[in-house]
């Protein structure tokens, strides 16, 4: 008989732990409230990803198409061979998952989830048990919740709304708080999988071996772009590169870098990619509309996932248990000067990205310049909504043992806190 897989303990606990606090807290009323409200915000949290699934992972099929993903792949083969030994070099899945921690890196969740998804999938095809996460998933995912961060711009913009004295000077802390965390996330996979023991090699790897594919072998070109043509997109691309950095160097403003970011590199990646592909002579619409399908049907899958994930941790919230908890670590934390308001900000980001955000917004606004706002604006900006992110990634594939990636991610959180605790106690 297996045992329960970890996830299956942990959703039926945060459930137990929930109805119990709400008898004994008498927030039985909110707690079934937040039941029904939790299962509302989780369908259209799924119905909201159907559109950007669509459109990015169609305009990620019109790269492949077009030869990227392997030129990707070959560029960076040497690092990620390394961390996955498994996933042959060459594989769109070695590309995927490098746009992916890019676009989490800048900031750009809109587009790092679609993208995300879709190195998921492309692992999947790679696993020999479908229902089961492989070594490759469990670190990829570590990963992605720990990414390095460059730039917490909506943590930025709430600092600078507030009135902040110096709205970036998270920027530091929050690079050091998401290096030390990555590099926690990457040890504690691997250690993890050799308690495990190892897995099977993939399914596929065999047939790649024996067939090495190529840029060529798999592109769907139906023309050549005249010269003319060429010239206009190299020329169009050149432009908005212009463009871009003076909008940046003209005024150089917490604001407009937030703009220049924010808004500018989401259009920028969509023109890099279908040029890419319209120049390499890629039927870009027909392309998109096929990967297109896959990420709608995608996001529809997901919708299971996250309804229960969330409805567990609206009922914790709203139950009063998660206050109990935070209350049981005050003692470990108070004597080491850990700020007691920003607990909360940091057992909450795990489980919930928007209450986490309110609660950091909400001492920012109280005290910009203070010590916990600048504690609690790092550690919002350094850690990410794990179990989101379980539900999601691992829903999309249908993967129902997640193995050590739950445990891997949750240290890699607990890392990313206590070094945004002592990079904060050094520089403020």
């Amino acid at each position: 008989m297996h045992k329960p897989a970890v996830m299956n303990r942990i959703w039926f606990y945060l459930i137990l732990a929930a109805v119990v606090c709400a008898v004994f807290s008498g927030n039985l009323a909110e707690t079934t409230k937040s039941s029904f409200e939790s299962a509302k915000l989780a369908v259209n949290l799924a119905l909201g990803l159907i559109g950007a699934m669509t459109l990015w992972l169609g305009l990620v099929k019109v790269a492949e198409e077009g030869g990227l993903l392997v030129l990707i792949a070959r560029a960076v083969r040497g690092v990620l061979v390394k961390l996955f030994p498994n996933v042959p070099p060459e594989h769109p899945a070695m590309s995927a998952m490098v746009l992916n921690l890019s676009a989490n890196a800048l900031g750009l969740g809109n587009a790092a989830t679609p993208l995300g998804i879709k190195a998921m999938i492309e692992l999947q095809k790679l696993n020999p048990h479908p229902h089961r996460a492989t070594d490759a998933m469990c670190l990829f995912l570590a990963i992605n919740t720990s990414n390095v961060t460059l730039l917490p711009l909506g943590v930025i913009a709430v600092r600078a709304a507030a009135g902040a004295s110096e709205p970036a000077a998270i920027i530091l802390p929050t690079l050091f708080a998401t290096t030390c965390s990555t590099v926690a996330a990457v040890a504690a996979a691997k250690f993890l999988a050799r308690l495990y023991g190892p897995e099977p090699a993939p399914v596929c790897l065999e047939a790649l071996a024996e067939k090495k594919e190529t840029p060529q072998e798999t592109l769907s070109l139906t023309y050549q772009l005249p010269s003319w043509e060429k010239a206009v997109i190299l020329g169009s691309v050149l432009l908005l590169l212009f463009g871009f950095g003076k909008m940046f160097w003209q005024t150089p403003s917490t604001q407009t870098l937030k703009e220049a970011v924010s808004f500018g590199i989401v259009p920028l990646l969509m023109i890099f990619l279908l040029a890419f592909g319209y120049w390499r002579g890629v039927p870009v619409y027909e392309a998109a509309c096929e990967g297109g399908k896959e990420g709608f049907k995608v996001a529809v899958r997901i919708i299971p996932f996250l309804v229960m994930i969330l409805v567990a941790v609206g009922l914790f919230r709203a139950s009063g248990a998660f206050e109990v908890l935070a209350s049981l670590l005050k003692p470990v934390t108070e004597p080491i000067g850990f700020p007691a308001e920003v607990l909360p900000v940091a057992l909450l980001r795990p489980l919930s990205g928007s209450g986490a955000f309110g609660l950091m917004s909400e001492l920012v606004a109280r005290a910009p310049d203070s010590f916990a706002a600048y504690l609690a604006s790092t550690i919002q900006g350094s850690t990410e909504t794990t179990f989101y992110v379980l539900a999601v990634y691992f829903g999309a594939v249908g993967i129902k043992d997640p193995r050590y990636a739950v445990w891997a991610a949750l240290f890699a959180d607990f890392v990313g806190v206590v070094a945004a605790f002592f990079i904060c106690r050094l520089t403020y």
